[in-house]
């Protein structure tokens, strides 16, 4: 019983992240920008964005760090 609890709490965290179909490009605080062919994920409790690069590396970026992202042909 407590073993299902568990697993059940934790779908739930999943539910709480966004998909945001790409390119996007991000709008960083010190006025750079990032821009990714792919497809984002936004963690709406924090507002994390996480991303892949070019060489589809995992990148994460805090609320703190972006002023605004666009996706979207």
């Amino acid at each position: 019983m407590f073993c299902f609890f568990i697993l059940l709490a934790s779908c739930e965290e999943l539910t709480d992240v966004k998909r945001v179909k790409g390119p996007c490009t991000i709008q960083l605080t010190d006025g750079g920008t990032i821009t990714t062919q792919d497809d984002i994920e936004i963690l709406e409790g924090t507002g994390t964005i996480t991303y892949r690069d070019e060489d589809g590396k995992l990148w994460s970026i805090t609320a703190s760090e972006y002023v605004s992202y666009t996706c979207g042909n």
